[in-house]
């Protein structure tokens, strides 16, 4: 389980595809407290390191992740915001978050506004998703990229978020442009709701 609130920013040093998984190797500020079997959520995507060498680690995607995420469009250089597992004994200053990507959006918008940073994402929406939970509500939670966001703005097949300039610089919300391709995870009570819903019709 995990708070959405990233911890820092890796970056990829290499990428090796094995059969239908990829493994990807990172570096980042906090790896030599890592350890072996360890979840990390990788641009959101819960992830377990299998390899430690040095200020480097690795970890494996399964095509089934890569199917739904962007994992895949990863490249040498490019910028993963982390986050290890939450400590029970912790405070939960983001939202629950399973590090269970749902799918992938685009961002359609990115503007300034009196000091913060609005990104406008569009996903694939359809009756039966939305009556499963895949939807945003204005003022809920939605984790994009693997950080917990306050939707302000919600419709059918998109929704806004507002970054603040800490956020913006500290996670890799700082190279999301228009045409960008993000994690998202929608909000497990939302889906809890929705699947109890319908069984009780």
């Amino acid at each position: 389980m995990f708070s959405g609130i990233v911890e820092g920013m890796g970056t990829v040093r290499k990428l090796v595809q094995e059969g239908t998984n990829l493994h990807l190797t990172l570096s980042c500020p906090f790896t030599s407290e890592l350890k072996i079997d360890q979840s990390v959520a990788h641009n959101g995507v819960c992830l377990t390191v299998v390899n430690i060498s040095g200020d480097e680690y690795t970890v494996t995607a399964i095509k089934e992740t890569l199917d739904k995420s962007n994992l895949g469009k990863l490249s040498v250089g490019s910028k993963v915001n982390l986050e290890r597992s939450m400590m029970m004994n912790g405070r939960l200053d983001g939202h629950i978050v399973q590090g269970h990507v749902d799918q992938t959006a685009t961002c359609i918008e990115r503007r300034v506004e009196q000091g913060s940073h609005y990104f406008t994402f569009k996903y694939e929406a359809d009756d039966s998703m939305i009556s499963a939970g895949y939807f945003t509500v204005e003022k809920g939670s939605v984790t994009v990229n693997g950080t917990s966001l306050t939707v302000c703005r919600s419709k059918r097949d998109q929704f806004t978020v507002a970054i603040i300039p800490y956020t913006l610089e500290h996670t890799n919300f700082c190279d999301i442009q228009v045409g960008s391709v993000v994690n998202i995870e929608f909000d497990i009570i939302g889906k809890y709701i929705a699947r109890l819903q319908g069984l009780q019709k």
